[in-house]
């Protein structure tokens, strides 16, 4: 019995072999995960190269979770170039990009593109990191830098570059004031909603955002 079911392994480990790199690619596409893509790219040549072909065709890509750093980072969104949504939250403690990493992300051609950015808790970037790539992502529509170290003059770069923003998560950003809020707010025309919560601005500040945008929805 275990000779047959042997056998059986050897012959479905064959079909698989047999299937052309562009089907393998298709497969990998519809996996959610990308810690399961980067073990089959672990599997054998041909699988790496289905893995890059299928990033290729992603639109969404999150590392939330996984230890990322400049370089693995850029070589893996290099690849992407229909990319359109970018997460790369910090929520594994072995993650660690820079403003080095965000300067390479903007220079790919993915990045005019992109119209969702995720960089909560990302302290090691800087408003340095956050203009170089936002400058490049003149098609951005929802924006998360909550928890960084930003200050307002990422609030400028990201008011005269995104004219199509619709909403911006300044969770916990101590470092901006009621100057750059309102820059932004004033820029940004269709901006929908704006999370500062945990920001140090005064509340009279709020008051003067909501004459600007009647509409804007504040947490």
């Amino acid at each position: 019995m275990r000779r047959e079911e042997e056998e059986e392994v050897e012959e479905q480990e064959a079909e698989i072999d047999r299937l052309p790199v562009d089907v393998l690619a298709h497969v990998f596409f519809m996996i959610p995960s990308f810690a399961d893509l980067a073990r089959a790219s672990g599997v054998c040549r041909k699988w790496k190269r289905a893995v890059k072909l299928s990033l290729g065709r992603r639109e969404r890509l999150s590392f939330a979770g996984l230890k990322m750093d400049d370089d693995s980072t850029s070589r893996v969104v290099r690849r992407a170039y229909a990319l359109r949504e970018l997460d790369i939250s910090k929520i594994c403690w072995g993650c660690h990009i820079t403003d080095e990493g965000l300067s390479r992300i903007s220079m790919m051609k993915c990045a005019g593109k992109l119209t969702s950015i995720s960089l909560l808790g990302m302290t090691g970037v800087t408003d340095q990191g956050v203009a170089k790539l936002i400058a490049r992502a003149t098609a951005l529509q929802h924006l998360n830098i909550g928890s960084t170290f930003i200050t307002d003059e990422s609030l400028y770069a990201i008011a005269n570059s995104c004219p199509h923003l619709k909403s911006i998560s300044l969770w916990s950003c101590r470092h901006v004031t009621q100057n750059g809020l309102l820059f932004l707010v004033n820029r940004c025309r269709k901006l929908e909603s704006i999370n500062v919560r945990g920001t140090r601005v005064p509340l009279d500040c709020f008051v003067n955002l909501l004459t600007i945008n009647p509409g804007l929805q504040m947490k």
